[in-house]
């Protein structure tokens, strides 16, 4: 079992892939071994828009889990190495997720972003902070101040 306490220290993201049942009543998804006992709240983000980019989003001491619940979504995460002026050419950890896919762990210290490829797609997040924890921690860039979106749907920016 992973514990997210101890994943707190972590450099790098963590990807866990989702276990799966199935039988004549339908399906059931599941993380078995993760804990969410650090974490405080989720919330849903919809984009009925394809192309719809939520970017960036950073913390210093938040962690954050992300699900897509419906649709393909990009997520990019960058690791901040200058909170008031962060390098241009700072790698972009990018991730195709769909709600196939399993969770991704956000450790402290990184920025994401995320677009959706398809209409009417929908991702959740889960915070270890509560909200007025959050607005304490929360450093925003704009959206294009890393630009990996264009790649993935060029006439969107046409």
């Amino acid at each position: 079992r992973i514990w997210i306490k101890l994943m707190n220290t972590s450099e790098k993201p963590i990807i866990f892939e989702k276990g799966k049942s199935e039988d004549h009543r339908g399906s059931l998804e599941y993380y078995n071994d993760l804990s969410l006992d650090e974490f405080k709240r989720f919330y849903i983000v919809r984009n009925p828009k394809r192309g719809t980019v939520r970017a960036w989003h950073g913390h210093k001491i938040e962690s954050k889990l992300i699900k897509v619940v419906h649709g393909i979504f990009i997520v990019c995460l960058i690791k901040v190495d200058n909170w008031e002026k962060p390098s241009k050419n700072i790698e972009i950890l990018e991730y195709e997720f769909d709600n196939n896919s399993g969770l991704i762990y956000v450790p402290p210290g990184y920025a994401n972003g995320a677009m959706n490829v398809t209409n009417d797609s929908e991702i959740m997040y889960f915070s270890n902070l509560s909200l007025e924890e959050s607005a304490k921690d929360d450093i925003r860039f704009k959206s294009n101040y890393w630009d990996p979106w264009k790649k993935y749907s060029p006439e969107i920016y046409e």
